[in-house]
Protein backbone atom coordinates (compact mmCIF):
# COMPACT_ATOMS: atom_id res chain seq x y z
CA UNK A 1 0.00 0.00 0.00
CA UNK A 2 1.59 3.58 -0.80
CA UNK A 3 2.94 6.00 0.93
CA UNK A 4 3.45 9.64 0.54
CA UNK A 5 6.57 11.58 1.24
CA UNK A 6 6.86 15.75 2.11
CA UNK A 7 10.32 17.59 1.32
CA UNK A 8 10.56 20.67 4.07
CA UNK A 9 13.63 22.03 2.44
CA UNK A 10 15.03 24.31 5.18
CA UNK A 11 17.92 24.15 7.58
CA UNK A 12 19.12 26.40 10.30
CA UNK A 13 22.64 25.67 9.15
CA UNK A 14 24.19 23.47 6.62
CA UNK A 15 26.08 20.22 8.26
CA UNK A 16 29.23 19.63 6.26
CA UNK A 17 28.70 16.51 4.98
CA UNK A 18 25.07 16.67 3.84
CA UNK A 19 24.06 16.98 0.22
CA UNK A 20 20.64 16.64 0.21
CA UNK A 21 18.34 19.88 -0.76
CA UNK A 22 17.59 22.42 1.47
CA UNK A 23 18.35 26.52 2.39
CA UNK A 24 19.67 28.25 5.13
CA UNK A 25 17.31 31.12 3.84
CA UNK A 26 13.66 30.65 5.48
CA UNK A 27 12.36 34.02 4.41
CA UNK A 28 10.70 32.05 1.43
CA UNK A 29 8.95 29.50 3.75
CA UNK A 30 5.34 30.52 4.14
CA UNK A 31 5.54 30.93 0.10
CA UNK A 32 6.63 27.29 -0.14
CA UNK A 33 4.11 26.05 2.51
CA UNK A 34 1.24 27.57 0.31
CA UNK A 35 3.14 25.88 -3.14
CA UNK A 36 3.09 22.83 -1.28
CA UNK A 37 -0.73 22.72 -0.51
CA UNK A 38 -1.12 23.72 -4.23
CA UNK A 39 0.85 20.28 -5.12
CA UNK A 40 -1.24 18.11 -2.55
CA UNK A 41 -4.44 19.24 -4.41
CA UNK A 42 -2.86 18.86 -8.17
CA UNK A 43 -1.39 15.65 -6.93
CA UNK A 44 -4.55 14.24 -5.11
CA UNK A 45 -5.23 11.18 -8.22
CA UNK A 46 -1.56 10.10 -8.41
CA UNK A 47 -2.16 7.29 -6.54
CA UNK A 48 -5.33 6.53 -7.68
CA UNK A 49 -7.33 7.02 -4.19
CA UNK A 50 -5.63 4.13 -2.71
CA UNK A 51 -5.09 4.57 0.85
CA UNK A 52 -2.19 5.64 2.28
CA UNK A 53 -0.33 3.44 4.66
CA UNK A 54 2.74 5.67 5.63
CA UNK A 55 3.47 9.37 5.88
CA UNK A 56 7.27 10.56 6.22
CA UNK A 57 8.18 14.30 6.53
CA UNK A 58 11.54 14.63 5.38
CA UNK A 59 14.13 17.53 4.53
CA UNK A 60 15.70 19.30 5.04
CA UNK A 61 14.31 19.97 8.82
CA UNK A 62 10.47 19.23 9.40
CA UNK A 63 10.87 20.23 13.41
CA UNK A 64 11.11 24.03 11.51
CA UNK A 65 7.57 23.92 10.28
CA UNK A 66 5.41 26.17 13.32
CA UNK A 67 1.96 24.66 14.56
CA UNK A 68 0.11 26.46 12.28
CA UNK A 69 1.85 25.62 8.87
CA UNK A 70 1.82 21.79 10.22
CA UNK A 71 -1.47 22.17 10.66
CA UNK A 72 -2.20 23.60 7.65
CA UNK A 73 -0.55 20.44 5.73
CA UNK A 74 -2.29 17.92 7.65
CA UNK A 75 -5.74 19.41 7.01
CA UNK A 76 -4.57 19.67 3.24
CA UNK A 77 -3.36 16.58 3.36
CA UNK A 78 -6.44 14.30 5.16
CA UNK A 79 -8.70 16.40 2.92
CA UNK A 80 -7.44 15.24 -0.57
CA UNK A 81 -5.74 11.46 0.35
CA UNK A 82 -7.51 8.47 2.09
CA UNK A 83 -4.98 8.58 5.07
CA UNK A 84 -5.39 5.10 7.01
CA UNK A 85 -6.23 5.13 10.32
CA UNK A 86 -3.29 3.05 11.46
CA UNK A 87 -0.70 4.69 9.11
CA UNK A 88 2.52 5.52 10.05
CA UNK A 89 3.36 9.06 10.09
CA UNK A 90 7.15 9.72 10.72
CA UNK A 91 9.12 13.39 10.92
CA UNK A 92 12.47 14.29 11.32
CA UNK A 93 13.21 16.53 13.92
CA UNK A 94 16.29 18.09 14.60
CA UNK A 95 17.34 17.95 18.99
CA UNK A 96 17.90 21.71 19.26
CA UNK A 97 13.77 22.44 18.14
CA UNK A 98 12.59 19.62 20.05
CA UNK A 99 11.66 21.85 23.37
CA UNK A 100 9.33 20.69 25.75
CA UNK A 101 6.63 23.48 23.93
CA UNK A 102 7.90 22.36 20.20
CA UNK A 103 6.87 18.64 21.52
CA UNK A 104 3.79 19.05 23.00
CA UNK A 105 2.71 20.41 19.70
CA UNK A 106 3.57 17.74 17.49
CA UNK A 107 1.72 15.23 20.05
CA UNK A 108 -1.45 17.21 18.85
CA UNK A 109 -1.12 16.23 15.35
CA UNK A 110 -1.58 12.24 13.81
CA UNK A 111 2.44 12.18 14.19
CA UNK A 112 3.09 8.86 15.88
CA UNK A 113 6.94 8.54 15.15
CA UNK A 114 9.67 10.77 15.52
CA UNK A 115 13.60 10.43 14.00
CA UNK A 116 16.00 12.50 15.87
CA UNK A 117 18.91 13.66 14.10
CA UNK A 118 21.27 13.10 16.68
CA UNK A 119 24.33 11.98 14.30
CA UNK A 120 26.59 11.68 17.62
CA UNK A 121 26.48 12.14 21.15
CA UNK A 122 29.87 13.62 21.42
CA UNK A 123 30.48 17.48 21.18
CA UNK A 124 33.57 17.03 19.54
CA UNK A 125 31.93 15.27 16.69
CA UNK A 126 28.82 17.81 16.63
CA UNK A 127 31.29 20.47 15.87
CA UNK A 128 33.18 18.68 13.15
CA UNK A 129 29.62 18.01 11.52
CA UNK A 130 28.60 21.70 12.12
CA UNK A 131 25.81 20.35 13.73
CA UNK A 132 23.22 23.04 15.35
CA UNK A 133 22.92 20.85 18.88
CA UNK A 134 24.81 19.84 21.55
CA UNK A 135 25.08 16.53 22.58
CA UNK A 136 22.92 16.80 25.95
CA UNK A 137 20.18 18.16 23.93
CA UNK A 138 20.05 14.90 21.94
CA UNK A 139 19.67 13.03 25.27
CA UNK A 140 17.30 15.47 26.84
CA UNK A 141 14.50 15.74 24.10
CA UNK A 142 14.23 12.07 23.31
CA UNK A 143 13.21 11.97 27.07
CA UNK A 144 11.10 14.96 26.66
CA UNK A 145 9.52 13.10 23.67
CA UNK A 146 8.75 10.13 25.94
CA UNK A 147 6.82 11.97 28.32
CA UNK A 148 5.05 13.21 26.17
CA UNK A 149 3.77 10.06 24.92
CA UNK A 150 5.71 9.41 21.57
CA UNK A 151 6.52 5.48 21.74
CA UNK A 152 8.33 4.79 18.37
CA UNK A 153 11.45 6.57 18.47
CA UNK A 154 14.46 6.79 16.06
CA UNK A 155 17.52 8.28 16.08
CA UNK A 156 20.43 8.59 13.26
CA UNK A 157 23.68 8.20 14.07
CA UNK A 158 27.14 8.44 11.64
CA UNK A 159 30.14 6.41 12.17
CA UNK A 160 33.09 6.41 10.20
CA UNK A 161 34.53 10.14 10.89
CA UNK A 162 38.15 10.73 10.82
CA UNK A 163 38.65 11.14 14.49
CA UNK A 164 36.26 9.44 15.60
CA UNK A 165 38.07 6.24 17.84
CA UNK A 166 36.90 2.86 17.84
CA UNK A 167 36.01 3.58 21.75
CA UNK A 168 34.32 7.06 21.07
CA UNK A 169 31.88 4.67 18.47
CA UNK A 170 30.77 1.96 21.02
CA UNK A 171 30.41 4.74 23.64
CA UNK A 172 27.77 6.64 20.97
CA UNK A 173 26.01 3.10 21.06
CA UNK A 174 25.72 2.76 24.61
CA UNK A 175 24.19 5.92 25.33
CA UNK A 176 21.83 4.94 22.63
CA UNK A 177 20.53 1.65 24.10
CA UNK A 178 20.37 3.44 27.01
CA UNK A 179 17.50 5.76 26.03
CA UNK A 180 15.46 3.04 25.60
CA UNK A 181 14.53 3.98 21.91
CA UNK A 182 12.44 1.56 19.11
CA UNK A 183 14.86 2.05 15.92
CA UNK A 184 18.48 3.39 14.70
CA UNK A 185 19.86 4.02 11.50
CA UNK A 186 23.21 3.82 11.42
CA UNK A 187 25.16 5.40 8.51
CA UNK A 188 28.40 5.36 7.12
CA UNK A 189 29.82 9.08 6.70
CA UNK A 190 30.53 9.13 2.78
CA UNK A 191 32.19 12.51 1.28
CA UNK A 192 29.71 13.56 -1.66
CA UNK A 193 30.45 16.07 -3.80
CA UNK A 194 29.87 19.99 -3.95
CA UNK A 195 30.20 19.57 -0.01
CA UNK A 196 32.05 21.75 2.85
CA UNK A 197 33.80 18.33 3.73
CA UNK A 198 34.48 17.28 0.17
CA UNK A 199 36.63 20.72 -0.08
CA UNK A 200 37.71 20.62 3.41
CA UNK A 201 39.65 16.89 2.48
CA UNK A 202 40.64 18.18 -0.78
CA UNK A 203 42.29 21.40 0.50
CA UNK A 204 43.93 19.05 3.23
CA UNK A 205 41.79 20.93 6.59
CA UNK A 206 40.19 17.60 6.99
CA UNK A 207 41.77 14.34 7.58
CA UNK A 208 40.46 11.97 4.92
CA UNK A 209 37.79 8.77 5.99
CA UNK A 210 39.76 5.66 7.28
CA UNK A 211 38.14 3.17 5.45
CA UNK A 212 39.71 0.31 7.41
CA UNK A 213 38.54 2.06 10.65
CA UNK A 214 34.83 2.53 8.99
CA UNK A 215 34.77 -0.95 8.47
CA UNK A 216 35.87 -1.52 12.02
CA UNK A 217 33.18 0.63 13.43
CA UNK A 218 30.31 -1.18 11.07
CA UNK A 219 31.97 -4.60 13.13
CA UNK A 220 31.15 -3.22 16.02
CA UNK A 221 27.68 -1.58 15.49
CA UNK A 222 26.70 -5.18 14.30
CA UNK A 223 27.93 -7.43 17.77
CA UNK A 224 26.48 -4.47 19.81
CA UNK A 225 22.75 -4.72 17.97
CA UNK A 226 23.45 -8.88 18.76
CA UNK A 227 24.59 -8.20 22.05
CA UNK A 228 21.57 -6.00 23.07
CA UNK A 229 18.82 -8.73 20.90
CA UNK A 230 18.35 -5.95 17.99
CA UNK A 231 17.13 -7.08 14.57
CA UNK A 232 19.49 -5.72 11.56
CA UNK A 233 16.66 -5.78 8.96
CA UNK A 234 18.62 -4.07 6.68
CA UNK A 235 22.33 -2.73 6.11
CA UNK A 236 22.01 0.76 8.15
CA UNK A 237 18.85 0.20 10.25
CA UNK A 238 18.11 -1.07 13.34
CA UNK A 239 14.88 -1.94 15.49
CA UNK A 240 14.10 -2.81 19.20
CA UNK A 241 11.66 -6.09 17.60
CA UNK A 242 9.73 -6.48 14.47
CA UNK A 243 6.65 -3.97 15.80
CA UNK A 244 9.13 -1.01 14.86
CA UNK A 245 10.89 -2.05 11.62
CA UNK A 246 10.35 1.25 9.51
CA UNK A 247 7.45 0.69 7.60
CA UNK A 248 7.86 3.73 5.19
CA UNK A 249 11.67 2.41 4.33
CA UNK A 250 10.57 -1.21 3.74
CA UNK A 251 7.69 0.14 1.36
CA UNK A 252 10.84 1.88 -0.72
CA UNK A 253 12.57 -1.84 -0.75
CA UNK A 254 9.59 -3.63 -1.48
CA UNK A 255 8.64 -1.28 -4.81
CA UNK A 256 5.72 0.63 -3.30
CA UNK A 257 4.02 3.07 -4.91
CA UNK A 258 5.05 6.46 -3.27
CA UNK A 259 4.59 9.83 -4.00
CA UNK A 260 6.96 12.53 -3.06
CA UNK A 261 6.14 16.58 -2.33
CA UNK A 262 7.74 19.16 -2.55
CA UNK A 263 11.22 20.56 -4.19
CA UNK A 264 13.38 17.30 -5.20
CA UNK A 265 11.14 14.55 -4.03
CA UNK A 266 10.56 11.78 -6.34
CA UNK A 267 7.94 10.06 -7.06
CA UNK A 268 7.17 6.09 -8.05
CA UNK A 269 4.13 4.81 -10.32
CA UNK A 270 5.33 1.41 -10.41
CA UNK A 271 6.23 1.97 -13.73
CA UNK A 272 7.54 5.54 -13.59
CA UNK A 273 9.54 7.77 -11.58
CA UNK A 274 9.60 11.49 -11.63
CA UNK A 275 11.13 14.15 -9.46
CA UNK A 276 10.65 17.80 -8.42
CA UNK A 277 12.70 20.29 -9.19
CA UNK A 278 15.63 21.13 -6.72
CA UNK A 279 15.41 24.84 -6.39
CA UNK A 280 12.77 26.63 -4.48
CA UNK A 281 12.29 29.03 -6.10
CA UNK A 282 11.11 27.61 -9.59
CA UNK A 283 9.00 25.39 -7.30
CA UNK A 284 7.17 28.17 -5.76
CA UNK A 285 6.96 30.36 -8.87
CA UNK A 286 5.52 26.69 -10.95
CA UNK A 287 2.92 25.89 -8.23
CA UNK A 288 1.97 30.29 -7.97
CA UNK A 289 1.31 29.21 -11.68
CA UNK A 290 -0.30 26.17 -10.78
CA UNK A 291 1.95 23.69 -12.70
CA UNK A 292 4.91 21.37 -10.97
CA UNK A 293 7.67 21.92 -12.21
CA UNK A 294 9.71 18.13 -12.45
CA UNK A 295 10.78 15.12 -14.72
CA UNK A 296 9.63 11.94 -15.27
CA UNK A 297 11.28 8.53 -17.09
CA UNK A 298 9.50 5.70 -17.63
CA UNK A 299 11.35 2.73 -16.00
CA UNK A 300 12.53 -0.42 -18.38
CA UNK A 301 12.22 -3.77 -17.03
CA UNK A 302 16.28 -4.21 -16.69
CA UNK A 303 16.21 -1.23 -14.62
CA UNK A 304 13.30 -2.63 -12.19
CA UNK A 305 14.67 -5.62 -12.05
CA UNK A 306 18.16 -3.81 -11.07
CA UNK A 307 16.58 -2.07 -8.21
CA UNK A 308 14.80 -5.12 -6.96
CA UNK A 309 18.47 -6.45 -6.58
CA UNK A 310 19.65 -3.51 -5.00
CA UNK A 311 17.01 -2.87 -2.07
CA UNK A 312 16.49 -6.87 -1.45
CA UNK A 313 19.94 -8.42 -1.16
CA UNK A 314 20.12 -5.01 1.37
CA UNK A 315 17.38 -6.06 4.03
CA UNK A 316 17.00 -9.22 6.28
CA UNK A 317 14.47 -10.89 3.90
CA UNK A 318 17.03 -10.45 1.31
CA UNK A 319 16.20 -11.76 -2.46
CA UNK A 320 13.47 -14.20 -3.08
CA UNK A 321 14.16 -16.53 -6.16
CA UNK A 322 10.84 -17.61 -5.96
CA UNK A 323 9.51 -14.22 -5.88
CA UNK A 324 12.05 -12.66 -8.60
CA UNK A 325 10.89 -15.54 -11.05
CA UNK A 326 7.41 -14.46 -11.23
CA UNK A 327 7.98 -11.04 -12.14
CA UNK A 328 10.55 -11.52 -14.22
CA UNK A 329 12.12 -13.74 -16.81
CA UNK A 330 13.92 -16.81 -16.07
CA UNK A 331 17.08 -16.49 -17.96
CA UNK A 332 17.66 -13.27 -15.82
CA UNK A 333 17.45 -15.55 -12.40
CA UNK A 334 19.84 -17.54 -14.00
CA UNK A 335 22.04 -15.16 -14.51
CA UNK A 336 21.95 -14.10 -10.77
CA UNK A 337 21.89 -17.48 -9.36
CA UNK A 338 25.31 -17.94 -12.12
CA UNK A 339 26.93 -14.89 -10.73
CA UNK A 340 26.27 -15.61 -7.12
CA UNK A 341 27.90 -18.70 -6.85
CA UNK A 342 31.50 -16.72 -6.07
CA UNK A 343 29.92 -14.96 -3.20
CA UNK A 344 28.04 -18.30 -1.73
CA UNK A 345 31.48 -20.00 -1.88
CA UNK A 346 33.19 -17.46 -0.02
CA UNK A 347 30.33 -16.97 2.61
CA UNK A 348 29.22 -13.30 1.71
CA UNK A 349 26.14 -14.61 0.63
CA UNK A 350 24.13 -17.52 1.21
CA UNK A 351 20.77 -19.88 0.46
CA UNK A 352 18.46 -19.46 3.10
CA UNK A 353 14.45 -20.85 1.81
CA UNK A 354 15.46 -19.94 -1.94
CA UNK A 355 16.13 -16.61 -1.01
CA UNK A 356 19.75 -15.20 -1.51
CA UNK A 357 20.85 -13.47 1.63
CA UNK A 358 23.91 -11.21 2.76
CA UNK A 359 26.08 -12.94 5.54
CA UNK A 360 27.49 -10.78 8.41
CA UNK A 361 30.51 -10.29 6.23
CA UNK A 362 28.99 -9.88 3.03
CA UNK A 363 27.04 -6.77 4.08
CA UNK A 364 30.96 -5.12 4.54
CA UNK A 365 30.89 -5.61 0.41
CA UNK A 366 27.27 -5.48 -0.58
CA UNK A 367 27.46 -2.49 -2.98
CA UNK A 368 29.95 -4.63 -5.01
CA UNK A 369 27.83 -8.10 -4.43
CA UNK A 370 24.93 -6.01 -5.92
CA UNK A 371 26.76 -4.35 -8.63
CA UNK A 372 27.81 -7.88 -9.69
CA UNK A 373 24.67 -9.37 -9.83
CA UNK A 374 22.75 -6.43 -12.05
CA UNK A 375 22.19 -7.12 -15.60
CA UNK A 376 23.67 -4.16 -17.82
CA UNK A 377 21.40 -2.45 -20.32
Amino acid sequence: MPGLYIHIPYCKQACHYCDFHFSVKQETKPAFVNALLKEIELQENYLNGEKIETLYFGGGTPSLLSSIELNRIFEKLYKHFSISENAEVTLEANPDDLNSEKISQLKSFPINRLSIGAQSFLDKDLRWMNRAHEASQAESCVKRAQDNGFENITIDLIYGLPDSTLEEWESNLERAFALNIQHLSCYSLTVEPRTALAHFISSGKSKSIDEEQTVQQFQILIEKMQENNWLHYEISNFSANENFISRHNSAYWFGVKYLGLGPSAHSFSGSARQWNSRNNHLYIDSLERGTIPFEKEDISPIQRMNETIMTRLRTIWGLSFTVFQNEYPTDWLNHIKQKSIPFIQEKFVELKEDALLLTEKGKLIADKIILELMIDE
